[in-house]
This record gives C-alpha cells, sequence and structure tokens, in this order.
C-alpha cells in the first residue's frame, strides 16, 4: 500500500526517497527539493570561479623567490669551500716543485761561489777540478731529473645526493630577525654534558668537572663536582622542589640549595 508524502498537509501519493531530507516525499515535492538543492550550487560556482583567478595570479616566482635565495647561497657557500680546498692543493703542489728547484739552485750557487774562489785564488788542483767536474754531471743529473719529474693527481668524485637538501612545505617560516639580540654567551666545553634545565631561579648546566647554577645575569652562584657517570637529560620537578638529574645507571635528586646530591 501507497504511503502519503511525508510534507505536513499533503495529501499527494509520495514517490521517492528525498536524498537531502531522508523523507518520502511526492513528486512536486521531490522537485521543490531537487530545485533547492540545486540552487545552492551557484554561490559554490562562484566561489569556485574566484579560487580559480586567484590561482590565475598567484605568482608562483614571489612565493619561492627566499628559497631559491637561500639555494643560491648554499650553492655559493659550496663553489668558495671547493675553490678553497682546490687553491691549498694547488699551493701544495707548487711546494713540492719550489722545494726541489730550491735545493737546486743553492746546490748550484755554492759551486759557483767555489769555482770563483778557486779563480781568485789561482790555487786550483787536478783533484778540485775532477771534483767539480764531477760535482757539476751530477747537478746535471739532477736538473734532468727535476725537468722530468711527474705528479700524479690521485682524485675521487664529489659525491652529491639527495639527503644534503631536504626541501619541505610550511605555512610559515621563522623569521630569526624577529629574535632578541644575545644576552649572553657561556663557555661550553668538549668535555662537558650537552643537558641543562631550569626553574624560575636558576639554570642548571654542566661546565666540565663541574654541576653549575647561574643566576637570571648567566653568573655561577653556585657549583659542585660531578663525578658520576655521563648525564643523559635533567629536569625540574616542583613536586620533589629538586632537580632530577637521569644518568646512564642512576636518578639523581639535586637540591638547589645545598648542592647536596
Amino acid at each position: 500500500m501507497s504511503s502519503l508524502c511525508s510534507i505536513e498537509r499533503c495529501t499527494r501519493t509520495s514517490r521517492g526517497l528525498c536524498d537531502c531530507c531522508q523523507q518520502n516525499l511526492c513528486l512536486q515535492h521531490l522537485n521543490e527539493h531537487n530545485a533547492l538543492l540545486t540552487v545552492q550550487l551557484n554561490p559554490l560556482t562562484d566561489e569556485i570561479n574566484v579560487l580559480r583567478d586567484r590561482l590565475k595570479t598567484l605568482n608562483i616566482q614571489k612565493t619561492i623567490a627566499d628559497s631559491r635565495q637561500k639555494l643560491e647561497q648554499w650553492r655559493q657557500n659550496c663553489y668558495k669551500k671547493i675553490d678553497y680546498f682546490f687553491e691549498q692543493k694547488c699551493q701544495e703542489l707548487d711546494q713540492l716543485v719550489n722545494e726541489k728547484v730550491s735545493q737546486q739552485r743553492e746546490e748550484l750557487n755554492q759551486i759557483y761561489l767555489k769555482i770563483i774562489e778557486l779563480i781568485n785564488a789561482q790555487e786550483a788542483t787536478r783533484q778540485d777540478i775532477d771534483l767539480l767536474i764531477s760535482t757539476i754531471r751530477q747537478l746535471k743529473t739532477n736538473m734532468s731529473k727535476i725537468e722530468r719529474t711527474c705528479f700524479t693527481i690521485d682524485t675521487r668524485p664529489l659525491l652529491i645526493d639527495d639527503t644534503l637538501i631536504f626541501i619541505k612545505t610550511t605555512e610559515h617560516e621563522l623569521d630569526l630577525s624577529t629574535l632578541s639580540p644575545i644576552y649572553k654567551t657561556v663557555h661550553h666545553s668538549e668535555e662537558s654534558f650537552r643537558s641543562l634545565t631550569s626553574n624560575n631561579r636558576y639554570l642548571l648546566i654542566h661546565q666540565y668537572p663541574n654541576l653549575c647554577l647561574f643566576d637570571r645575569e648567566m653568573n655561577i652562584v653556585k657549583q659542585m663536582l660531578w663525578s658520576y657517570d655521563a648525564i643523559q637529560d635533567m629536569c625540574w620537578s616542583s613536586t620533589l622542589d629538586r632537580f632530577i638529574v637521569l644518568g646512564e645507571n642512576n636518578i639523581f635528586l639535586i637540591n638547589e640549595n645545598t648542592m647536596l646530591i
């Protein structure tokens, strides 16, 4: 048996289930509901057209300008490093040759001075002449070796892969220029552990070989020798009112007032 239209006061027989309201409606009300849905498409079309126009006017070059500049700066820095390394190796090559040439020049100067000395003295012996001839012969041999000197240059290709640069999309980039200037710097030696923590009064840092408390002016107000294992991490516990230091095998509680562990 056919049911009536679900619209109040409508006595027509229902013709189908409406997708928008999930009611059984007559043909007239089905058409009305369909018209209402169709009308809602018009503003959606307008929004799509606005977005299409907006996309057409999008300046892609402006969007990526800063990122391109960073890539260009990276490229220039790499070129500088390559050029610097190249110059170092050229200087090393020049030095190797200059050392051989300088040594030969020094020996030539010495034998020349010896000859001048014998000429001025007019007292050359057969032994002196033979020694000079032998020395000059050796110098000629050395000179020939220098002229025939070859260098073997072993190079390896410069490996470049995708891990050198990673590009990701972010809505907002941190502008370092908005950060406040450096307040103070604290020397941190290589032997010091990297973890640090603070409460509302002090900053706890390991400054080898001590564990130090810094005040707001970054002055050391208290310190104690840290003779335990490596520090993995540290934090402040307001519940315990203690600094918690996590070692490799132990957990330490530190009293900021007494620095007792």
